[in-house]
């Protein structure tokens, strides 16, 4: 037979309560606030949710899918004076994928992480290409310009969608593009490390949009993230010139409370949501970076 456990507090002793106070995660949103539509381009469609009113912001969603912390970033897009544009590219919109057990979990996280890479819509592993979903992210572009109106439109990518916003800002009427934690391709070897997935040609339209028309591309990754290397970023630095704002943060500056072993989304669910963290500094440089370039 074991020994009974003898209890941390002796009967009659009260365990003492922390004091020390819970860092304030991510907001979350409502899908239900959304307007949902379907939007088709050359024999491909995806369901789009739309919400608020003036300039087009595309919202490209991080691995697993449409989240509530991803959804409460498109609130405060709303709350700038700008339209949200979130399309359904994978998983199951509106799924918090921290909630529920460890298996749930998981499960969710293989399942959309399989649907990414049976699909043709994305490059995972090869270098110097665009994923085939950036034309059809130019025209829901298009189409959520001539819809909401304004100068132009912004476009934040994340994680595997990080570089899409690249391959958009191509594109005249993108005026705002954010590229948080751009994961693909998969640096596996130094030459992907070394790479983003947009094409060389593309990426020279956008270097020259940056010394002519004064564009800027935002950048944001957390230092040691194994997904974005400081190789990725080192290369747009390079062929953007001063075009590229880099954001780069130290993984203490993540919630302590994060999904993953390192820290790796800056905007959702590592984020520190308290005035004077380096993260909600970066959240509130990419509002004002919306701000400007889309609410003159």
């Amino acid at each position: 037979m074991l020994p009974a456990r003898c209890p941390k507090y002796p009967r009659g002793v009260t365990a003492p309560v922390s004091t020390k106070p819970r860092r304030v995660r991510a907001p979350t949103g409502d899908l239900a606030s959304f307007t949902r539509d379907a939007f088709a381009h050359a024999g491909v469609t995806h369901d789009v949710y739309f919400k608020g009113t003036g300039p087009a912001v595309l919202v490209l969603t991080e691995l697993p899918g449409i989240s509530p912390q991803v959804l409460g970033f498109a609130d405060r897009i709303v709350a700038l004076g700008c339209t949200a544009v979130l399309p359904d590219l994978f998983g199951r919109a509106g799924r918090d994928p921290l909630a529920g057990g460890a298996l749930g979990r998981s499960l969710y996280a293989l399942h959309s992480m399989a649907t990414v890479c049976i699909s043709r819509e994305f490059t995972l592993l090869a270098t110097g290409r665009s994923s085939s979903v950036v034309d059809w992210l130019r025209m829901l572009a298009a189409h959520a310009h001539q819809r909401s109106g304004g100068p132009g439109v912004g476009v934040v990518g994340m994680c595997f969608t990080g570089g899409f916003g690249l391959a958009i800002a191509a594109d005249p009427i993108v005026l705002a593009p954010v590229l948080s934690q751009p994961s693909l391709p998969f640096g596996l070897t130094a030459a992907r490390k070394r790479s983003i997935d947009c094409d060389s040609q593309t990426i020279d339209a956008v270097g020259h949009r940056c010394a002519r028309e004064n564009l800027r591309v935002l950048g944001l990754r957390f230092r040691d993230d194994p997904f974005v290397p400081a190789e990725r970023f080192q290369l747009l630095r390079e062929r953007l010139g001063d075009g590229f704002i880099a954001v780069e943060l130290d993984q203490s500056s993540g919630h302590p409370a994060g999904p993953l072993p390192r820290h790796h989304s800056v905007l959702t669910v590592d984020l520190i949501d308290e005035p004077g963290e380096p993260t909600r500094a970066a959240l509130d440089q990419v509002l004002e970076f919306l701000r400007i370039r889309l609410l003159p």
